[in-house]
């Protein structure tokens, strides 16, 4: 690249950073290159550099919303297993994985047996969402409930309420777990009925819907709750056994973890999959 003279160069990036436009002057030396060796006209070095700004700036947004989102962990599609499990309902999967059930401010119901992949699609389910400018908090149905059993202790109910109906998508991770206290019950009722039907709930769950009437201790607010979750969610059911023990180091994977020092010629290295179809993370709930 033709020296670019210093004192330019520092006027230009101030005036950059001026106009909040900082993210130019990661790709401007390569964009300035390519135009000096004919690649580019003005209008094309001109459109390049905006496209880099516009990408830096997506990127930092989607990095801004999956950070506020409160993932205990950040799982994808590109890192889940479809091959793994014949009795996937994959097709199901993919379509929801556009997100159109969200336009619709629709919910959804995962359930499966432990182990199944229901957390890691949740998740993946919210990292899409956010990729698509939906704002999304994750949480563990136990943790929102000792969070507003706190509000109730200290008078600060409303206050710790309120987040969990802002966002856009609300994924509450493993729900009916164990039996509901009354206060709980009269929580997730009051939560569920916000939320219904204005925005979107995605909940995962070890057992069906028709499984937790009996862990309610009001069999009235059971049938409330229910009918206003169940009775108009889309519903993801996993059959599939656990990916759990898989997972686990077997005596040849630990044997293979010791030293070796024999000589050995380098490795040929393979591509890892990166496409929605497949991944190399075996999905865990």
């Amino acid at each position: 690249m033709t020296a670019f003279p210093q004192t330019a160069f520092h006027h230009l990036e101030q005036q950059l950073k001026l106009l909040k436009l900082g993210g130019m002057l990661i790709t401007i030396e390569q964009r300035i290159q390519q135009a000096e060796d004919g690649h580019l006209g003005y209008l094309d070095f001109l459109e390049l550099l905006l496209e880099d700004e516009i990408e830096r700036r997506t990127n930092h947004r989607l990095s801004l919303r999956i950070a506020r989102a409160r993932f205990d962990q950040v799982q994808t599609f590109e890192g889940f297993d479809f091959g793994a499990d014949p009795s996937l309902p994959t097709k199901q999967i993919r379509d929801l994985a556009t997100c159109r059930f969200l336009e619709r401010r629709a919910s959804l119901l995962i359930c499966g047996p432990v182990g199944a992949g229901k957390t890691h699609i949740a998740r993946a389910l919210g990292v899409e969402a956010c990729r698509r400018g939906y704002t999304v908090l994750f949480t563990k149905t136990a943790r929102l409930l000792r969070d507003l059993a706190g509000g109730h202790a200290d008078g600060t109910w409303e206050h710790r309420f309120r987040p969990y109906l802002r966002a856009d998508v609300l994924i509450l991770d493993d729900f009916a777990m164990q039996d509901f206290t009354g206060s709980q019950a009269e929580d997730l009722y009051q939560l569920i009925d916000e939320r219904v039907g204005r925005s979107s709930l995605i909940v995962t769950s070890n057992r069906s819907p028709q499984d937790w009437y009996p862990l309610f201790p009001n069999p009235v607010l059971a049938e409330s709750i229910l009918d206003r979750l169940a009775g108009a969610a889309h519903q993801l059911t996993l059959t599939g056994k656990s990916y759990r023990p898989r997972l686990r180091p077997t005596a040849d994977s630990e044997s293979s973890s010791l030293p070796d020092t024999r000589t050995r010629a380098p490795a040929r290295r393979s591509a890892s999959p990166t496409s929605f179809g497949g991944g190399a993370d075996d999905p865990v709930a």
